[in-house]
């Protein structure tokens, strides 16, 4: 299931702070993504790519579920967590999730590891027929 992580300031002074989001990671893609209150976004899977995403503002409601690779149905419960500005989520191949924007608004920066960017967006993006 997804992975949750908080990330912790690494340095802090009169300036303001600095934190880390991953260190010696590679990634093939990055994005920002906006939502209004009860936007949902996402609500599919990736056979081929990782995807992590960062809170920088805004709460966020997250669902995930194991999709089985052959019969692309939902293997196990949906798993929902509620995450807030400085969370780092990570999921991982045939791994359906939705995010859904419990505050005002919301903003977050998507890390992408695989062919899911730019033009190739739809590439490895699988739509579910169910919601979150």
């Amino acid at each position: 299931m997804a992975s949750f992580k908080k990330i912790k300031t690494f340095f802090s002074d009169n300036r303001g702070e600095i934190k880390d989001i991953f260190s010696s990671e590679k990634y093939d893609h990055c994005a920002f993504v906006s939502f209004t209150k009860n936007a949902l976004r996402g609500n599919h899977y990736h056979k081929k790519s990782i995807q992590s995403s960062y809170v920088l503002e805004g709460i966020f409601q997250v669902s995930s579920s194991k999709v089985n690779k052959k019969t692309l149905k939902k293997e196990k419960k949906i798993e929902k967590k509620r995450v807030t500005e400085g969370t780092f989520v990570t999921h991982n191949e045939f791994e359906a999730h939705s995010y859904k924007c419990v505050s005002q608004k919301g903003k977050l920066i998507v890390f992408t590891k695989g062919v899911r960017g730019g033009v190739d967006y739809e590439k490895d993006t699988f739509r579910l027929n169910y919601k979150l």
